[in-house]
């Protein structure tokens, strides 16, 4: 029985007193110099102590600082929702540290992952993860604010763009919630605003988020041209409430909206067929 995730802990090795440099992409003819960047931002809080290594699907291996946003099963819900075409060109915005764009490249061996990052430690372990992993000819990563990418990146000019973007409000009762899980730094309405300039007519927009948010998530949408078209509820388990929201919508699309739901565990706990599938059990 073969797992698609497994855990390791692994110890980070002593940061080095070297200024910090910011990286804009990684560049395979210098692995080296991309590594000790990364490493010398082991000196910031968003690096703490030591990582988490995740092993794909596809011997890809996902390094994951302390402090970054860990792999969850959004991400991966998410990876297996999006239904690429052929050569995708894709956009991951609010990409972290690579986990989705390496989720995507262990299943489509033919698309290209440019992600998009605000955090610069995220930026970097996402450069550490490329490199490491021999992805630069099909992934980079972009240390930008998404609102703003459409003066760096050609418009109109992606087959496909996701994001797991936060889940909550920046309100004062939620400044004890990690930036990472705070749209401070990007609403909704900024978000689809900035995934319509990027794609092509006929591209998909694909987001993972809290159904309670459906609402506001397609009329931000439909603002910007994304017709809402896919929709999957997923539940925990067979008797619980829906607990996430799949949502794929196209840019020019027609009204006509097609939804499903899915199930994590039955009702005795157990992992149904789709969980096993995501997990490649």
């Amino acid at each position: 029985m073969s797992s698609m995730l497994m855990f390791v802990s692994a110890a980070v090795l002593a940061p080095t007193t070297a200024p910090l440099k910011l990286l804009r992409k990684a560049d395979s003819s210098e692995p080296q110099s991309v590594c000790a960047r990364w490493k010398s931002a082991a000196q910031t809080d968003f690096f703490g102590g030591c990582i988490s290594m995740e092993v794909l699907t596809g011997g890809y291996t996902l390094d994951i600082p302390q402090g970054a946003f860990p792999l969850s099963t959004d991400s991966i819900l998410l990876s297996d929702f999006a239904k690429l075409k052929r050569n995708a060109k894709v956009l991951d915005l609010g990409s972290g540290c690579g986990t989705l764009g390496l989720l995507l490249c262990s299943k489509d061996q033919a698309c290209h992952v440019t992600g998009v990052e605000l955090e610069e430690g995220a930026h970097l372990a996402a450069l550490e993860n490329i490199a490491r992993n021999n992805l630069s000819l099909r992934m980079e990563s972009i240390c930008a604010d998404l609102r703003t990418i459409h003066k760096e990146l050609p418009v109109n000019s992606f087959d496909c763009c996701l994001s797991n973007p936060p889940y909550f409000t920046g309100g004062p009762a939620n400044q004890q919630t990690p930036l990472a899980r705070r749209d401070d730094c990007c609403n909704l309405d900024e978000l689809c605003q900035s995934a319509s300039r990027m794609l092509k007519f006929g591209g998909d927009f694909m987001l993972v988020h809290k159904p309670e948010r459906l609402a506001e998530i397609c009329g931000c949408a439909i603002k910007y041209q994304l017709e809402p078209k896919q929709l999957c509820l997923i539940r925990h388990r067979v008797d619980g409430p829906v607990t996430l929201i799949l949502l794929s919508c196209r840019k020019g699309g027609k009204p006509g909206l097609i939804w499903q739901e899915q199930c994590l565990f039955d009702e005795l706990g157990q992992p149904t067929d789709y969980y096993k599938t995501l997990y490649h059990l």
